[in-house]
């Protein structure tokens, strides 16, 4: 009997493209790809190798490159077309005393074993790779007063031999997602190419021993010859906040000049043009609070003076991936629009912007061809899963071309359609609309309403960890809408909401609702809504606004406002918002959810991972604890060893299983029935 792949045991079962990388001859595509591990009690990366060509130009299948028990990611080319990844796995050359860390590998362009060219203490984070020279920069977390790496080496021994686990932090962040920050920091390193065919990296060079924290997160790109090195920057600013600058490091003698500073902004995501002359940046601001509220840019540097200019001036559009063309005369930009992420080309010397996707995708991983006919990239929608296609880099609203994929092409069970609504402030408000197959007038579906994360983002492209599919192959139509603080519709709708989360989003998602319900095809009596960290704190806020839903289900989710002020892993940021509890309490008490527990009557299934540091466990405790005492029908489903995603595949299903439980209980009106494992 063949199952389909939304039953909960083949959906985790799934392949996932997670990346792209072209090599520089534009002969060969990389991408690291995850599945299940043989255990099925985690998901494993491994790397395979996609034909150029698409499917209908004869493309061959997709062939798969490694093989280990801890998975490889981080995909880079040597000039003589060589794969470096990061990895886990032991050195078969290491002593036993050398604990394994993620390591440098090389595959041979030629083919052969797979060897580790470059590993430290401290591991090997992300690296970056000179196009022309072949000279390797990456991170390593190293130790404070660390000289070098046998020092490295000894300081950790010492604190593993003595038992100390402390950390001592003098500034912020102390966490960040659901990891601790420290007690090392990164530094970039930098070796050059292996001399032979069985040689490892140069000696690796440590070119920031200053760094201190300004590398926390910090990524990099080298000009083709490797003479400099080009990264963020860390500078503490008031408040335990920090800004971002960019640097230009002499990779032979560590000198460091900065290249893009403000202090009412912040640089990220440096790429170095093709011909060496130019910087590509995102300039991003946070946001201010009687001011504008948060905006980026696509943000041009020369890397000589640190003269920089807005690539986008005209353009309200947040650039999610930029990538350079060939000639160093184009940029690539992929940006939310209306629902969709499309592929955009920018010309650097007029400015002029051409839309080269003309689909409802959304699109990642660019990687423009050295020719310049083509860009590379991975392609999703809300009706199919990340796959690798080619575009033309000139034609206006063109069609992709797909490759043979290593992923899983998936038919849906049901359609997918928008809805339009107007606000009562008049904006026009859209939304996707998966439909079960069975929906019509005659059987109308019962509606499960999701709110999206973020804010700051649009409910645009595939999800493995939000699927809708899987409720709809159920027989639940859903309803994904972008509100207030969506982004892909100009700053306007950042405007609306900036600092008015609950009530203007509130009344946003309520009128796609009342669209969505209006329709023959939907059961307007049986609806239920649900949401994740912002869209869990706004379904807290619907829960204590109205009563229109059968069942709420609240995943990561904001409660208290003034206790996540101080427990979120990086308050600054959100202070630029909302300020602070006790100097302005204004916004707190307009949006805090909490405030509205007693109005609450909707049934509540509360979601959360002890290792969330976004949204911290103590939001769903006290979430938890509040409903109990307003004697709300509410469970609290509590993930020990998860953290704001569920990320292993046990868990993801049972987060599923309770979810569906839930629903079953609430809406169809069926006898609670707990879920195995439970």
């Amino acid at each position: 009997m063949v199952r389909s792949w939304y039953e909960l045991p083949e959906y985790v079962r799934l392949r996932r493209v997670n990346g792209l990388r072209l090599s520089p001859d534009g002969t060969r595509l990389v991408a690291p790809v995850s599945g299940i591990a043989p255990d099925a009690k985690s998901f494993r990366s491994a790397l395979w190798e996609i034909d150029v060509n698409p499917e209908a130009e004869g493309g061959s299948a997709p062939r798969r490159l490694t093989r280990s028990a801890k998975g490889e990611s981080g995909v880079g080319f040597l000039p003589d077309g060589s794969v470096l990844f990061t990895t886990g796995r032991p050195d078969p050359e290491a002593g036993p005393e050398d604990k394994a860390a993620s390591a440098l590998w090389l595959l041979p362009a030629g083919g052969g074993e797979a060897r580790q060219v470059a590993s430290r203490p401290g591991g090997v984070g992300s690296f970056t790779v000179a196009r022309d020279s072949g000279l390797v920069a990456f991170t390593s977390d190293v130790l404070p007063r660390s000289e070098d790496e046998e020092g490295d080496r000894e300081a950790r021994k010492a604190r593993e031999e003595a038992g100390v686990s402390a950390i001592l932090h003098e500034a912020l962040p102390v966490r960040h997602w659901d990891s601790d920050v420290g007690p090392d920091h990164p530094r970039y390193f930098v070796a050059e190419p292996p001399a032979d065919d069985d040689a490892r990296l140069g000696e690796p060079r440590d070119l920031t021993p200053d760094a201190g924290m300004a590398l926390l997160g910090a990524g990099g790109s080298l000009t083709p010859d490797g003479a400099v090195l080009v990264t963020e920057w860390r500078v503490p600013a008031a408040g335990g906040a920090h800004r971002t600058e960019v640097v230009a490091v002499d990779t032979a003698t560590g000198e460091r000049r900065t290249i893009a500073t403000d202090p009412e902004f912040d640089f990220g995501r440096p790429q170095v043009s093709p011909d060496g002359r130019s910087v590509l940046l995102v300039r991003s601001h946070e946001g201010a609070y009687d001011g504008e509220p948060r905006d980026e840019t696509a943000w041009l540097v020369d890397l000589a003076t640190g003269e920089g200019r807005d690539l986008l001036p005209a353009h309200e559009m947040w650039p999610r991936e930029l990538a350079w063309s060939a000639d160093s005369g184009a940029v690539f930009v992929v940006a939310d629009e209306n629902g969709r992420r499309p592929v955009f080309r920018v010309d650097t010397a007029t400015g002029s912007l051409t839309r080269i996707t003309g689909d409802h995708g959304a699109y990642s991983g660019l990687n423009p061809s050295p020719d310049g006919r083509y860009v590379y990239a991975l392609r999703d929608a809300w009706d199919a899963p990340p796959a690798p296609v080619r575009l033309s880099s000139d034609t206006e609203d063109g069609e992709p071309a797909y490759l043979r994929t290593p992923g899983s092409a998936l038919t849906m069970p049901g359609t997918l359609t928008e809805v339009e609504a107007t606000a009562d402030d008049g904006t026009r408000i859209r939304s996707w609309l998966v439909l079960p197959e069975e929906a019509s007038a005659e059987s109308p579906a019962p509606l499960m309403l999701w709110v999206h994360g973020g804010p700051y983002m649009s409910f645009n492209g595939w999800s493995w960890r939000w699927n809708p599919w899987l409720l709809a192959a159920r027989g639940y139509a859903v309803l994904l809408p972008d509100p207030a603080l969506s982004t892909g519709y100009g700053q306007h709708m950042l405007r609306r909401a900036w600092g008015k989360w609950g009530p203007r989003t509130y009344a946003d998602v309520m009128s796609a609702t009342d669209a969505a319900v209006a329709r023959e095809d939907i059961d307007a009596e049986r609806t239920a809504m649900m949401g994740g960290s912002f869209g869990g704190y706004m379904a807290n806020w619907i829960a204590g606004h109205t009563d229109r839903f059968k069942a709420i289900v609240s995943h990561a989710s904001l409660w208290g406002l003034d206790g996540f002020n101080g427990t979120t892993d990086y308050p600054p940021v959100w202070e630029r918002e909302f300020g602070t509890p006790l100097a302005r309490p204004e916004r707190y008490t307009l949006n805090s959810p909490h405030l509205h527990a007693a109005d609450i009557r909707t049934p509540m299934l509360v979601i959360h991972g002890d290792k969330d540091y976004r949204v911290p466990i103590s939001e769903g405790l006290r979430l938890w604890r509040d409903l109990l005492l307003h004697e709300v029908d509410a469970k609290f489903l509590y993930f020990p060893d998860e953290n704001h995603w569920i990320l292993t595949p046990g868990n993801a299903q049972i987060w599923y299983k309770t979810v569906f439980a839930f629903l079953d209980h609430h809406v169809h009106g069926k006898e609670w029935a707990r879920p195995d494992l439970l």
